[in-house]
């Protein structure tokens, strides 16, 4: 077992674990910490805890120190240059007229490193923008191409809930969505309605499936014939998340609903389909 504490370097970006050392570090404190990147500013988020070697990516980096108000006003100094470094980025695009967009542009907390963050349809010959960008900022330099949701991510928004976007507020890493998510929660599957604003599924599909699929497999498909305490009905209605269906009889203009603990009492849990 390994002490770490969880550091994220941006509002909800991917929490990495650190060694605390002898360090008497707390929930939101900024700490400085040492990266592939190099040297960054962070904040703690996960407080000391013990992980297994297998949630860990070794060696496991010590963090560096606890940060102090001088390493604030360099933040605020980085952050200030790399709204420079972005107008300028800019213009230089425009010039060598290349087909991307950009979107951010970052300095490692050092200076060592300057990175541009851009969209583009495919690959982008980059080379004499690099060699413009280097002469100018006389630091590493770095253009790293991301897809629409990590622009969605950086830049934020609003989304068609009216909250502001889960992956830019609190969503660390993205998990895996599907249109079969959409099709079990019984969704419209017109895109403008299941798409975010990157023009993908939305990630909060993801958020009940789980729910949805442990429904689904205890409750019986539309169509099928069920036993009931009212006798045989087929199902013609599901109401998924309540685990409600609603049964229609042979011979009778009614629809009857049942909880799915009413249908298994009595021992009423045969279930066949439809074409038996």
């Amino acid at each position: 077992m390994y002490d770490v504490v969880g550091v994220r370097f941006k509002k909800a970006g991917k929490i990495y674990y650190f060694d605390p050392g002898d360090l008497a570090i707390q929930k939101d404190d900024f700490v400085i910490v040492e990266t592939v990147r190099g040297v960054e500013f962070g904040r703690v988020v996960t407080p000391v805890k013990q992980v297994g070697e297998n949630d860990v990516v070794l060696p496991l980096k010590k963090v560096v120190r606890i940060a102090d108000q001088k390493d604030r006003l360099i933040v605020d100094e980085n952050k200030a240059a790399a709204k420079e470094a972005y107008d300028v980025c800019g213009q230089k695009v425009n010039e060598h007229q290349l087909d991307m967009k950009l979107v951010d542009v970052e300095y490692t907390f050092d200076r060592n490193k300057v990175i541009f963050y851009f969209t583009a349809d495919g690959r982008v010959d980059f080379r004499e923008l690099v060699k413009d960008l280097a002469s100018i900022f006389r630091t590493r330099i770095e253009l790293r191409q991301i897809g629409v949701r990590d622009e969605a991510k950086m830049l934020g928004g609003i989304g068609p809930c009216g909250r502001m976007l889960c992956c830019s507020t609190f969503l660390g890493d993205f998990d895996p969505v599907s249109i079969k998510m959409a099709k079990d929660q019984n969704l419209s599957l017109n895109p403008t309605k299941i798409s975010g604003l990157c023009g993908r599924l939305m990630c909060c599909l993801k958020y009940e499936n789980d729910e949805y699929e442990a429904a689904k497999e205890a409750l019986p498909d539309l169509g099928e014939i069920i036993e009931t305490p009212n006798g045989r009905g087929k199902v013609v209605g599901l109401n998924i998340l309540e685990r409600v269906m609603q049964v229609e009889f042979a011979g009778q203009e009614r629809v009857l609903e049942y909880t799915l603990e009413e249908v298994l009492k009595e021992g009423a849990v045969s279930i066949q389909s439809s074409t038996d």
